[in-house]
């Protein structure tokens, strides 16, 4: 299978948004071991230490410090690259951080990814494009059986609600822009959550603030010890993001379709 992604990503023009972030540095590690040209788009870096300026990727890939708000910096390196695939991670990607700053998670979430399909409509190529939104999409009905790609879409945090509106922004503008047979641009949604390994120093995250309690001989501070999440290592969901680009490349019938990434349920 490897050697398969290989023949499909060496050379390849590939966009990753949010490059600098936890997956999007993984991701774009993964992609330049394929053999990919990675374009990376990012506003600046999240954290502190810094996986991606560990793994000095100044060096490896083209990289634009561009905010997703921002769409005319967007098309403009869209309209230049004339990128093979994109994956569309930027975010402001914490529910604590979105209740003191609802209009940027808003803006970055939803109005980022409108610029991002946006910007796709001119593009004169075939483009297959991953769009990352997050397993919060769902309207929370407190169930122990997990949630279908079919369930309701709902919000009630600022994070969830606007994770839940760039959705239906991405399939207004698949059923509107992107539906007819000649269409070149193919989009399939990717809903994941709750994503640990080696790199990740976000703050109010499970398994960060318990290192940097731990490493400080401090007792760590479980916030909501009751809810139940389906925990996964991150080079699980970032070959799932992979997988699911190579499958959209061969079988246009998923463009448009929406999938769970997350583990299984005996785990």
């Amino acid at each position: 299978m490897q050697k398969n992604y290989k023949k499909l990503f060496k050379n390849k023009k590939i966009i990753v948004t949010g490059h600098t972030g936890f997956k999007g540095t993984w991701l774009s590690a993964w992609l330049v071991k394929l053999g990919a040209k990675v374009i990376g788009i990012s506003n600046g870096l999240p954290s502190s230490p810094s996986h991606y300026k560990y793994l000095n990727f100044g060096k490896k890939i083209k990289s634009y410090n561009i905010d997703v708000r921002n769409y005319k910096k967007i098309h403009s390196v869209i309209k230049k690259s004339k990128p093979d695939f994109i994956f569309h991670l930027a975010a402001q990607a914490l529910v604590k951080k979105s209740y003191n700053l609802p209009g940027e998670t808003f803006y970055t979430n939803s109005i980022g990814t409108l610029n991002l399909l946006e910007s796709l409509r001119n593009i004169n190529k075939r483009c297959i494009v991953i769009i990352i939104t997050s397993d919060k999409v769902y309207k929370n009905l407190e169930s122990k059986t997990g949630y279908k790609e079919t369930d309701l879409l709902g919000g009630e945090d600022p994070y969830s609600a606007s994770k839940a509106a760039a959705e239906i922004i991405i399939h207004s503008y698949i059923k509107s822009f992107f539906s007819n047979k000649k269409n070149k641009v193919l989009i399939s949604v990717a809903r994941a959550g709750n994503v640990i390994g080696g790199g990740d120093w976000a703050v109010d995250r499970l398994i960060p603030d318990c290192v940097r309690a731990w490493s400080k001989n401090k007792l760590a501070i479980i916030r909501n010890p009751k809810s139940t999440r389906p925990w996964q290592h991150v080079l699980e969901a970032v070959w799932g993001y992979i997988a699911l680009a190579t499958f959209l490349n061969s079988n246009k019938k998923i463009h448009g379709e929406s999938f769970n990434f997350g583990p299984s349920s005996n785990s």
